[in-house]
């Protein structure tokens, strides 16, 4: 399932009866290249790995610049938990005057700021104004290389 929002589109994890991909347990040298002859063979499953909380958890494709300075690309996908309390620092999924948008969390003196991660993109001081509502604590990001 997917919902698009001009910032971001988000996704429902699927359930799956699925193994795992397999994980070979050896750490993979990006030096000179060492002998395998030694690595062992697991599974992984990537939802235990990037999922606390299922019932809590979304995913987004982020859209747009204002994050790269987090590393946060556009059209890579975030991992999102709306069980996570929002605190100072976090990257957050907001909904800000209608719209989604991903910033950083600044929380001073009982003022809240989204800060974005591109000095191209401005600051927003959130007041009573605003219709702002804090999604999710963005946990992960997944990139395409």
């Amino acid at each position: 399932m997917s919902k698009a929002s001009q910032n971001l589109t988000f996704f429902s994890p699927k359930s799956t009866d699925s193994l795992g991909a397999v994980f070979i347990d050896t750490g993979i040298s990006a030096g000179f290249p060492s002998p395998a002859d030694d690595f062992r063979e697991t599974r992984i499953s990537l939802d235990e790995e990037l999922i606390q909380n299922k019932e809590a958890t979304f995913f987004a494709r982020v859209s747009g610049q204002s994050m790269i300075g987090a590393g946060l690309d556009d059209n890579d996908l975030l991992v999102i938990d709306r069980s996570i309390a929002p605190t100072n620092n976090k990257i957050a999924v907001c909904f800000l005057d209608g719209e989604f948008t991903v910033k950083r969390l600044r929380v001073e003196n009982n003022e809240v700021w989204l800060q974005a991660e591109n000095p191209d993109y401005p600051t927003i001081k959130i007041t009573e104004e605003n219709n702002f509502i804090i999604w999710g604590i963005v946990t992960n990001v997944i990139k395409k290389v």
